[in-house]
């Protein structure tokens, strides 16, 4: 297959190019007044919804705003965790006692995801909270543990001033068209398929 030849702009060009995407930017920015809360899941069969949600929320918490995190399925003690500790804008449970192939205890499972579905709906409620992230929530939805239609309802009614951030893969359909924003991670190439472990620092 040969090569095909590709010219660079010039100069010229490329400002041209660059004036046109300003002015299309530009009016897309001024016609999106409005401001809203906001749904938001990250979803999908590859890596970094977690790590981007938590981006989000160290983007929150230097905002001054107060966060509550609630991670279901995942267990023990986490870096991250430990990296956001003593933030006195943050809460953080962890109710979840590992992955489900782990536990081998689906009454066991279910309980405490209701554990964590009743502090996720006391901080979707608390008037001054202002960030929620969810974490793990589309497996146990995923699987059942909590009817999705509970879920949107509770979405529905919380207090007015806060975005929600869902992670896990597996979203069912009910909740991405209730969402606002929704990012689906897709794997090209993981290491673990080749016999490597999750390693500190990346996985861990």
């Amino acid at each position: 297959m040969s090569k095909q030849n590709h010219t660079l702009p010039t100069d010229e060009e490329h400002a041209e190019r660059m004036r046109a995407v300003q002015a299309e930017m530009r009016a897309r920015i001024d016609a999106a007044q409005s401001e809203r809360d906001l749904v938001i899941v990250h979803t999908g069969p590859g890596k970094g919804k977690s790590t981007a949600a938590f981006g989000m929320l160290l983007r929150n918490i230097g905002h001054g705003r107060k966060c509550v995190v609630v991670q279901f399925v995942k267990a023990g003690d986490t870096a991250t965790e430990r990296a956001f500790g003593g933030t006195p804008l943050l809460t953080w449970h962890r109710v979840g006692d590992g992955f489900t192939w782990d536990t081998q205890d689906r009454a066991g499972d279910i309980a405490a995801a209701r554990a964590g579905w009743a502090l996720a709906l006391d901080a979707l409620r608390d008037p001054d909270t202002r960030f929620v992230l969810l974490d793990e929530l589309n497996v146990v939805l995923d699987y059942e543990y909590i009817p999705v239609a509970e879920v949107l309802a509770g979405l529905r009614e919380r207090a007015p001033g806060r975005h929600v951030v869902i992670t896990g893969r597996g979203a069912p359909p009910e909740l991405v068209e209730c969402a606002d924003l929704v990012t689906e991670m897709t794997e090209i190439k993981h290491p673990f398929r080749s016999g490597v472990k999750a390693q500190v620092g990346v996985e861990l």
